[in-house]
């Protein structure tokens, strides 16, 4: 696709603000972090959704929300409680970047979530998006936000057909954003009619109305979140269902038949296959496992013993040995399975154990003590399968 922002003049900004907000005032999901407008709620809800679908992300939040309800909760918590909190959801330097935030918060600002921009920008963890998140949907600011969805729906509204991870578009696409958010912010939201919703639910209505003041959306939040919206239910990044979107009258990419072309990010990084043996160890009823370090990926989270293959015909045995003085106890696998992280897939085939000597290495858990700890998400796969998580 030719590299370059298309000639024809842009849809102008107003317009397309009063669609979205009120598109967004008669559709927006009822989600759990949206009946609040408290910013510590709302702010482990943007961590957590970093990377992370809605529904995944919603059981997470409300059993969160129910153990560490307060910023000063957080602050407190044991190290341990957090990981075992996070256990599943993946990028677990998200949940240390949290703690550190809640312990600055509690330090520099006496404990009270700092509403000016650029204090949030300070915290550990935050980055231009979730500040921006943060000050519009929490405070009302108008700050623009940029994720993957918003860079779906603005690249292809106003025809933008260079890729979007260059410096320039980018930065385009930031003041797109800005433009969008200020306005809405001089605006005068559309009340929350409920007979414009597409649902029957009172119970969506009510809560979602909690977001409100006064009946009506605030604007920024508002604006921000739809498009956010706009790109997770319709705009989506293949068979966008362009004939149900607030601004298919105004999309630059609808009106020239390119929407499922944009955004253009060029190729796509391909998928790497990791091979991985993992040996599945039990002595009296104990299984074997170790706690990695506390630097490095998935720091202090606790795993099975396991090699990393080179290939899947590699011969793993010796190096079993050698590394963890574990002998197979069978060359049939007792199970396999498939996990995902980013652009890795891997294999993983789990075999009976045995330790042929002493490891300081590794620890002999209970059953307890195994679902009392926080494990990968890949072990967590293994230990449901024989009924430890």
């Amino acid at each position: 696709m030719p590299g370059h922002v298309t000639h024809h003049p842009p849809p102008a900004t107003r317009p397309i603000v009063r669609a979205l907000l009120a598109w967004f005032a008669a559709n927006a999901r009822d989600l759990p972090w949206r009946r609040t407008r408290d910013p510590y709620a709302i702010w482990v809800s943007e961590i957590m959704l970093q990377q992370t679908q809605v529904t995944t992300v919603i059981p997470y939040w409300q059993r969160w929300m129910r153990a560490l309800p307060t910023l000063a909760s957080l602050a407190k918590a044991p190290p341990a409680r957090l990981r075992k909190l996070w256990e599943g959801l993946g990028y677990y330097t998200r949940v240390q970047h949290l703690q550190q935030a809640a312990k600055q918060i509690i330090r520099q600002h006496n404990g009270k979530f700092p509403q000016d921009y650029q204090a949030l920008l300070a915290l550990p963890g935050i980055g231009r998006y979730t500040a921006g998140a943060l000050a519009s949907i929490a405070f009302n600011q108008p700050q623009p936000i940029l994720d993957g969805n918003v860079v779906r729906v603005l690249t292809r509204v106003y025809g933008i057909r260079a890729n979007p991870r260059q410096a320039r578009v980018n930065a385009r696409l930031w003041q797109l954003a800005e433009e969008l958010v200020v306005a809405a912010a001089a605006m005068n939201p559309p009340r929350v009619r409920p007979g414009t919703r597409q649902v029957s639910s009172q119970t969506r209505q009510t809560a979602v109305q909690n977001q409100q003041t006064k009946g009506r959306w605030a604007p920024c939040s508002a604006l921000n979140q739809s498009l956010m919206e706009l790109g997770a239910i319709i705009c989506k990044p293949r068979n966008p269902q362009c004939d149900r979107c607030p601004v298919r009258k105004l999309c630059v990419a609808r009106q020239h038949g390119i929407a499922e072309q944009l955004p253009n990010t060029g190729r796509r990084t391909a998928t790497q296959i990791r091979h991985r043996v993992i040996f599945w160890v039990q002595r009296q009823g104990r299984l074997l496992a170790r706690q990695r370090p506390a630097n490095g990926i998935n720091a202090c989270y606790w795993e099975l013993p396991h090699i990393e293959l080179p290939d899947k015909h590699a011969d793993w045995n010796q190096t079993a040995r050698e590394q963890f003085a574990i002998q197979p106890q069978s060359n049939r696998p007792l199970w396999t399975v498939t996990h995902h992280i980013t652009h890795h897939r891997i294999r993983a085939t789990v075999f009976a154990g045995k330790l042929l000597r002493p490891s300081r290495a590794f620890r002999w858990l209970t059953a307890a003590e195994v679902r009392a700890r926080a494990f990968t998400g890949l072990d967590r796969k293994i230990l449901r399968q024989f009924r430890l998580a």
